[in-house]
């Protein structure tokens, strides 16, 4: 359930951000290959979420499969990731005149981070910080965030067309990740309070 949620939003967030911005760009706003790497890099984390522990107060009572929950979580958390998604190609676009390529490089890792940081909170509904995840999963996760780190500064990123990204603009998206973090925890509290 832990992944059908995450995947779901993430995807859904994700595919509306990108129609919605290749309206307004004179350029993709990532390369097919960047979204293909993008899906590699983060599907080997979300894949470990089977072997994350499952919070006691989730295990008093059998659950049964609900659509509506899943719809409306897809809808809320896809929402609020486009939503910081738009925030970040405001800023790249307006404040930074980004180029394709840079604009590229930024949202890349801006949606890998975003996606990992969302594992860790979506995988428990206490705030994140009070709920360890499995060692796999926390190993898994800041694996990757190097390897996109390594992908994007180092000469390997030339074959996905990526360039590192200046230390202003990745201050800002640092920023933006920790906006998005709170709303999501936020969003969480709300939206599970009221089931």
């Amino acid at each position: 359930m832990k992944y059908i949620l995450i995947t779901t939003s993430a995807n859904f967030g994700n595919m509306f951000s990108m129609a919605g911005a290749s309206l307004f760009m004179k350029f993709l706003p990532l390369l097919p290959k960047q979204i293909l790497l993008i899906n590699f890099l983060t599907d080997f984390p979300a894949i470990t979420i089977a072997s994350d522990d499952v919070d006691k107060d989730v295990l008093k009572y059998p659950r049964r499969w609900d659509i509506k929950f899943i719809r409306n979580f897809m809808f809320i958390f896809g929402f609020i990731s486009s939503l910081f998604d738009y925030i970040a190609f405001g800023v790249l676009l307006l404040l930074f005149n980004a180029d394709g390529r840079l604009f590229q490089s930024s949202w890349f890792m801006l949606s890998i981070i975003t996606e990992l940081m969302v594992l860790l909170i979506m995988r428990t509904r206490k705030p994140f910080i009070k709920s360890k995840p499995a060692p796999l999963l926390l190993l898994s996760i800041v694996g990757m965030g190097l390897t996109t780190v390594f992908i994007t500064y180092f000469p390997i990123g030339a074959i996905f067309d990526l360039e590192p990204i200046p230390l202003k603009i990745l201050i800002t998206l640092l920023g933006i990740i920790s906006l998005y973090i709170l709303a999501t925890e936020i969003g969480k509290y709300v939206f599970y309070n009221k089931q």
